[in-house]
């Protein structure tokens, strides 16, 4: 690597990095006023304040298309302004060698967003969940639908309303289903206890059977049952999907399909930690043309306004194509990889075209 292709680079850093300085607080400050709408007697502001903080890696993950498409339209804008690509370029730099470390600083970009997606983000996300979840659990005023946990094994579906405070479920309805769909048993709980090898106690239960057309119902204080949910990743079925590891959503997914259950929103977001990256660089790379096309004529606001529409409508493509393959069981390899693939795609072509323009 020369000096000149670290002098871009470098520029090109300085640019995300006031890019990720001018969206990360923006937003953050927006899931901050989202976060308060939850704040009752026991989940406080300052819980609330802290649960964003620890948004905040996860923030700037989301933001990444971005960061990198703003943040290089400043970085290499104000060496355009200076006229230093000009010098650049008169050095022997073609615009497809300039693209070519454009995108390795994209590489580079990528490849540190990773590390912090997988290491710092979703263990903080998950923190944060966590910790909101726990003080919920104190107030009666919380919403619990969304704590709710579904869970399936054969003909036996299970459903918990939520977990208390020490972690332990609260609600438990268990539906058991003959061959023929028809139900054959029902029982609800109020709560119940973990156990060893998933055995667990549930406590004042209502147990309710059918046998053709006899019903019959009986109460118990307590009912020994065999779970088929493990208690020690029980608070982590709470998670949501963005705020799991690649190792965790592996797991999960595989838990998913041994119990026939439902795993297409977990493997959508395990491809979507390849969609992104893609979509990143195919962000770095549209920093090309927004560089060179009218590159005196075009003030730098009205780039930087131009960038935040194509991202803005970028993202939102993005994310009905990903809602759209959950919504119709679209394979998630076609409805959230091949879509940043084509977007970068078009930007390789938009590069070669200026290429042999200029």
């Amino acid at each position: 690597m020369n000096i000149f292709s670290r002098y871009l680079i470098r520029h090109l850093f300085i640019g995300y990095f006031a890019a990720a300085l001018l969206l990360v607080p923006l937003f953050t400050l927006f899931d901050f006023i989202s976060e308060l709408e939850d704040v009752t007697t026991s989940y406080s502001w300052g819980q609330a304040l802290l649960v964003v903080v620890y948004l905040v890696p996860r923030c700037l993950v989301n933001l990444s298309p971005f960061i990198a498409l703003l943040g290089g339209i400043v970085g290499l804008g104000n060496m355009s302004k200076n006229m230093e690509l000009t010098a650049i370029r008169c050095a022997g730099f073609s615009i497809f060698r300039i693209a070519l470390v454009v995108l390795l600083s994209g590489v580079m970009f990528t490849a540190s967003l990773a590390i912090i997606d997988e290491w710092i983000a979703s263990p903080l996300q998950q923190q944060a969940q966590l910790r909101k979840d726990t003080a919920l659990a104190e107030s009666q005023d919380s919403d619990s639908d969304a704590k709710t946990i579904w869970g399936q094994q054969g003909d036996e579906f299970v459903r918990i309303d939520h977990l208390d405070k020490q972690g332990q479920p609260q609600g438990i309805e268990i539906f058991d289903y003959n061959s023929d769909l028809t139900l054959k048993n029902y029982l609800f709980a109020e709560s119940a206890t973990y156990g060893e090898n998933n055995a667990w106690t549930l406590h004042n239960v209502k147990h309710t059977q059918w046998q053709g057309d006899r019903q019959s119902t009986s109460q118990q204080v307590t009912m020994p049952w065999v779970s088929i949910f493990n208690s020690n990743n029980l608070k982590q079925l709470q998670l949501s999907s963005e705020s799991y590891s690649i190792p965790q959503l592996k797991n999960y997914i595989h838990y998913l399909k041994a119990t026939e259950q439902p795993s297409m929103e977990y493997r959508s977001a395990l491809w979507q930690k390849l969609g992104r990256p893609i979509l990143v660089l195919a962000m770095v790379l549209l920093i090309i043309p927004f560089t060179f096309v009218n590159a005196r004529e075009t003030g730098m606001g009205n780039r930087l306004a131009l960038g935040v529409i194509i991202g803005l409508v970028t993202y939102i493509i993005y994310q009905i194509c990903i809602n759209l393959g959950l919504i119709f069981s679209i394979t998630p390899l076609i409805a959230v990889v091949i879509p940043p693939v084509l977007m970068l795609l078009a930007s390789i072509a938009l590069v070669y075209r200026f290429n042999q323009k200029k």
